[in-house]
């Protein structure tokens, strides 16, 4: 375990998540990263960080005590279409590198993610690699999966051609 910037280790791995170990854990990742001064999570239990085109978002659930980790894949301009949600989800099923997460459509913000969400506190080195990946994956899913999605719903007579 490390002490970054200042900050005690998370808590050992293994143990059930708490908010003090979840701030902890997302202010480990975020302070090397972003502003000295990052809270981590913020009052509300929200927290993000944009970091090589990615954009990371964290936020903590007091009802099943776990910290949620999502990475942005699209944000869509108005509700998707039928079946768009779908491919995405037969994506991952296929075995699509999702960096670790799973599908996550949010309709209230009209965003898809990769999503992870830990109920035990982690090692924090892997958290960070956890984390790391999670935004690679975000990123080739926003280049290249959405176009393979887009294809699948909208125009699968020319997958059929292939």
């Amino acid at each position: 375990m490390s002490w970054v910037g200042g900050l005690a280790p998370a808590s050992p791995p293994g143990v059930a998540m708490t908010r003090e170990a979840a701030q902890r854990l997302v202010q480990s990742f975020v302070r090397p990263e972003g502003p000295l001064q990052s809270p981590g999570l913020n009052a509300e239990g929200f927290g993000g960080v944009s970091m090589g085109g990615a954009q990371l978002y964290f936020e903590w659930h007091e009802d099943t005590q776990a910290l949620e980790c999502s990475a942005l894949v699209y944000k869509f301009h108005e509700p998707p279409k039928p079946g768009v949600i779908e491919a995405f989800q037969a994506e991952e099923k296929e075995g699509t590198d999702s960096g670790g997460g799973t599908v996550d459509y949010e309709p209230e913000n009209r965003s898809l993610f990769l999503s992870r969400t830990y109920a035990q506190v982690p090692d924090e080195r892997a958290f960070g690699k956890d984390m790391k990946k999670l935004m690679k994956a975000s990123l080739t899913w926003g280049r290249e999966v959405l176009d393979r999605v887009a294809s699948r719903v909208f125009h699968p007579e020319e997958l059929e051609k292939r």
